[in-house]
C-alpha cells in the first residue's frame, strides 16, 4: 500500500533498536528507549499551513533525528511507521 502525506506531513519508519549494550549487555523489552532516528519513507507537498508557506526540506530516504514525543504511530502493511510534522524533525544525518 502506498501512502501520501498531507502537507507538512512526512511518514517514517524507525532505525531498529540495538538488542544490547556496546559492553555486550542484552536489553529487556521494557529497558529499550524508542529510538530517535528514522528514515523518511514519504513526504508531503507542503504548501500553505496555518497561514505560512511550508517549503519541504527533507526526502525519501533521508535519515533524521526527530523529537521524542512527536508523531502518531500507525501500522501500514504490517510495519510500524509514524507520521509527524516536518517541524518535529530536529535534524538530516548525515
Amino acid at each position: 500500500m502506498n501512502i501520501k502525506p498531507l502537507f507538512d506531513k512526512v511518514v517514517i519508519k524507525q532505525d531498529e533498536v540495538k538488542e544490547a549494550t556496546s559492553s555486550g549487555i542484552i536489553l529487556t523489552g521494557s529497558a529499550k528507549e524508542k529510538p530517535q532516528v528514522a528514515t523518511v519513507i514519504a513526504v508531503g507537498d507542503g504548501g500553505m499551513v496555518d497561514g505560512k508557506e511550508i517549503v519541504m526540506q527533507v526526502k525519501v530516504g533521508d535519515k533524521i533525528l526527530y523529537s521524542k514525543y512527536a508523531g502518531t504511530d500507525f501500522k501500514l502493511d504490517g510495519e510500524e511507521v509514524t507520521i509527524i510534522r516536518q517541524s518535529d524533525i530536529l535534524a538530516i544525518v548525515e
